[in-house]
């Protein structure tokens, strides 16, 4: 009986591989620790710096620091610009993109479906300041009459009034190439996890009357949520990091706004660093560097929401829940 319940002998190749697993899992913890921790010493001493009396922060030049008393009222129009011009992407790619998901994997023929997936995988490795181009010289004009349109007849709603920006410089068009390039995570992920669905779900579905689209809103989309979610969020990710695209596309400034039409736009985190940084001194660029710690803090709160979320709506996640009710 001792003998049956002995482990068995591990072999050499067994303890490689979990000693090699083990250690890749650390690198990443250590990788995210010494990023956070230069983030947090560079950062530092803009931080608790007194702009006002700070002549390196007031230089007109460069850094794009003047006028501020300090820090948090510098960031702060930063952060919401980052945030307000990747939910409006993220409004406008995610329907979009589980649409393109479920006609790949329930509804396209099968030899239509894999050039379509391969055409959307593809656009993942657009260089982004390739879709910044377009959007200069392409979406700017295709969607003037359209801001036309919307300041014309819908002025009276805050997001659609202002003065219309005469050169399509607006955030909406950063938003709508922000919602294309983040088009390939989303349906990428909900395209495999449509493609997950146990074929008895279906089937059953089917066999009940219910019709093709019955059967994906009761078996597909109930499965597949938690995916969705997480396809979501890392779309949310990668828009809230997007540097080049809203760099050249709109005309960021430091200001809060939520009107899409105009030519004041709020500018990003990752895009004030990218057309200030060469041009700073050293406590400018500390503050630049401050601007990115809370850019990762928001990414980090984003995956951390993620995963909460994930662990609600996943169907292991709502046993536990109602085993805990009837507790």
């Amino acid at each position: 009986m001792r003998a049956a319940l002995r482990k068995p002998p591990s072999k050499a190749g067994d303890r490689v591989f979990l000693g090699l697993s083990t250690a890749s899992a650390w690198v990443i913890l250590l990788i995210l620790a010494g990023v956070l921790v230069f983030l947090l010493v560079k950062a530092a001493p803009a931080i608790a710096a007194n702009w006002a009396d700070s002549s390196q922060l007031q230089d007109r030049t460069a850094g794009n620091t003047a006028g501020w008393n300090s820090f948090w009222p510098y960031v702060g129009p930063l952060l919401f610009g980052t945030v307000w011009s990747s939910l409006i992407a993220l409004v406008m790619g995610t329907p979009v993109a589980i649409g393109i998901a479920l006609f790949i994997s329930h509804y396209s023929p099968r030899p239509l479906a894999g050039v379509l997936g391969y055409l959307v995988d593809l656009l993942a490795a657009v260089p982004s300041i390739v879709f910044g181009l377009w959007g200069v010289f392409v979406m700017r004009d295709f969607l003037k009459p359209f801001s036309t349109f919307l300041n014309s007849y819908l002025g009276w709603i805050p997001l659609f009034g202002g003065d219309l920006s005469v050169g399509g410089a607006t955030i909406l068009a950063g938003a709508v190439v922000l919602a294309v390039m983040i088009l390939p995570i989303i349906t990428a992920i909900s395209r495999e996890i449509f493609l997950q669905t146990p074929s008895l779900n279906e089937e059953a579905a089917l066999a009940l009357g219910a019709t093709k689209w019955e059967m994906i809103r009761m078996a597909v989309l109930p499965y597949a949520r938690s995916g969705i979610v997480s396809a979501t969020l890392l779309g949310l990710g990668r828009a809230l990091g997007e540097t080049m695209a809203i760099a050249i596309i709109v005309s960021p400034k430091l200001i809060y706004s939520f009107q899409l039409l105009t030519d004041n736009n709020p500018g990003t985190i990752a895009a004030n660093i990218a057309l200030q940084f060469s041009g700073s001194n050293e406590l400018q660029r500390d503050a630049l560097i401050g601007t990115g710690l809370m850019l990762f803090l928001v990414s980090f709160a984003v995956n951390f929401a993620a995963r909460w979320i994930i662990s609600q709506t996943a169907p292991g996640g709502r046993r536990r829940r109602r085993k805990a009710r009837t507790a």
